[in-house]
């Protein structure tokens, strides 16, 4: 058995239930269950994809979008989420390094197909709403034959391979086995006291794992419903709060933000939401006070791309405090340098252990040992936990930036300030923002002699990176502050841009 196995099971139970909602589109699971059984058909005698096989996908949300990862998992092939947001040399440095077998590419993002054509001639090309060179999606899907499975496929076989920034300034892909999803889908069934009855709005996008995991796909895995937005708008998404009259939603703090300033907020009618989710940074206070203000509960997530995302949670009708408690099918500790439990109330590093957890870093054997030890997964957050096992996030990865819930690591971005000529070093901090919660500021150190305009940086980044990375200020120093073993202080450039905000 394995995953698209569920979504074929619901359709026996269900045919004629409405799956998805799309722009006026809509799947029931019989439709569904069909496009995932014709696409691994497909997949498998058109472009030779077997198992083990990585196959991407660089588009907005798309109901094919979620008919590709049960079509891999039918075929126990991997799904490769490309995020549109990133630099074209960003999303074929991730091509090349999952080694990919195909691409499915919408017309939107088609800009990549040229530079991947160069440095990958090998790879498949299919458009996902068009017909580039390689074919469409709806004409492959037509041209499929064969029984489209694959031997040897459960949920132990590897699924998605979701790309998340790292330290050493180039992404790193956690691999996540079917299994995750299952046991992932569990805990948010708990969460959420999700049932087939429930319509789900998912207006995140899919590349990212809270967009895919926290609530969609487990609630096509319990036969409810779903209706995707390509992408978020603040009006757009007010609009089908009212008209369609989804109950459930996953929300980053940026976008609810949004939604509270836009004019249509304190008339829209939210009274078809059960709640509101919501996670991916620490959530101001406000945040919360005006959307429970409006009658909704907010429930918190915490996790990350290595945990599916879901580990810890507050429960809807539960009692659980801040960030809430391990979820029902993980563990979570808190714990000190040496890996030791921490007593409650002493800030330590978050660990979470179960099957929701990643089971490596593709082709990454160092950065898989040092995040994997003894079975656990080390986050790199700080948190606590009080005397009743409810804990709360008290700080992020050491220097990570996260902008608008985007993730944001000053490594990748140095790297790449540290290419230009002109710069000798480099070093990127957050800086408060009212909207974005932070943005990065870079420090630059020039060459003896060099000059360059903050403009021109700027271009330079921006030609490398995805333009939420590129620094919004930067500001010219004579040296950076270092500790005794000469390593940038980022702490004190964070305290220096947040007493400059």
């Amino acid at each position: 058995m394995d995953l698209s196995d569920l979504i074929a099971r619901n359709a026996a139970f269900t045919p004629g239930k409405v799956a998805i909602r799309f722009q006026g589109r809509v799947l029931t699971y019989a439709d569904l269950a069909e496009r995932i059984a014709a696409a691994a058909r497909a997949l498998k005698s058109r472009l030779g994809v077997g198992r083990g096989d990585r196959v991407a996908i660089l588009a907005a949300n798309h109901p094919d979008y979620l008919v590709l990862l049960y079509a891999c998992a039918r075929l126990g092939a991997m799904l490769v989420p490309l995020n549109w947001r990133l630099a074209i040399p960003e999303q074929v440095f991730i091509l090349s390094d999952a080694s990919v077998k195909a691409l499915v590419v919408e017309e939107s993002f088609a800009a990549v197909i040229p530079p991947l054509a160069e440095a990958l001639p090998d790879v498949q090309v299919v458009g996902l709403d068009f017909d580039p060179d390689g074919g469409s999606f709806d004409g492959l899907i037509a041209a499929g034959s064969g029984d489209g499975r694959n031997p040897h496929i459960d949920f132990s076989c590897p699924l998605l391979v979701v790309y998340t920034s790292g330290t050493t300034g180039r992404p790193k892909g956690a691999v996540l086995r079917q299994e995750a999803l299952v046991w992932n889908a569990a805990m948010s069934q708990h969460m959420h006291a999700l049932t087939a009855e429930d319509h789900v709005l998912v207006v995140l996008p899919m590349f990212h794992v809270g967009g895919l995991n926290i609530q969609a796909t487990p609630a096509l895995q319990l036969g409810a419903t779903v209706t995707l937005h390509a992408r978020f708008a603040p009006g757009e998404t007010l609009a089908a709060i009212a008209a369609e009259r989804p109950s459930l939603i996953v929300l980053v703090p940026a976008t609810i933000q949004a939604l509270l300033d836009h004019p249509d907020w304190p008339a829209t009618d939210l009274s078809s939401l059960r709640a509101v989710t919501t996670g991916s940074t620490i959530v101001p206070q406000p945040l919360i006070d005006a959307v429970t203000a409006r009658g909704l509960p907010v429930l918190q997530v915490y996790g990350s791309t290595e945990t599916c995302p879901i580990a810890i949670y507050t429960r809807l009708g539960g009692e659980a405090r801040g960030t809430g408690l391990p979820g029902l099918y993980c563990e979570a500790r808190v714990v000190d340098d040496q890996g030791r439990e921490v007593p409650a109330g002493t800030p330590g590093e978050v660990v979470v252990r179960g099957p929701n957890v990643f089971f490596e870093y593709w082709g990454n054997e160092a950065a898989t040992s040092e995040a994997l030890r003894n079975g656990w997964y080390h986050t790199g957050d700080i948190g606590l936990r009080d005397a009743d096992g409810c804990f709360e996030i008290r700080d992020r990865k050491k220097n990570m930036i996260i902008s608008g819930g985007e993730n944001i690591y000053p490594a990748e971005v140095e790297r790449v300030l540290n290419a230009h000529p002109a710069v000798r070093e480099a070093a990127v901090v957050g800086r408060p923002d009212p909207r974005w919660q932070e943005v990065p500021v870079a420090y630059v150190v020039l060459r003896e002699g060099a000059r360059v305009e903050a403009a021109a940086l700027e271009g330079h980044v921006a030609a490398e990176l995805a333009r939420f990375k590129v620094p919004r200020e930067f500001v010219f120093v004579t040296d950076l502050p270092r500790n005794v073993l000469g390593k940038v202080q980022h702490f004190r450039l964070r305290e220096l841009a947040r007493r400059d905000a």
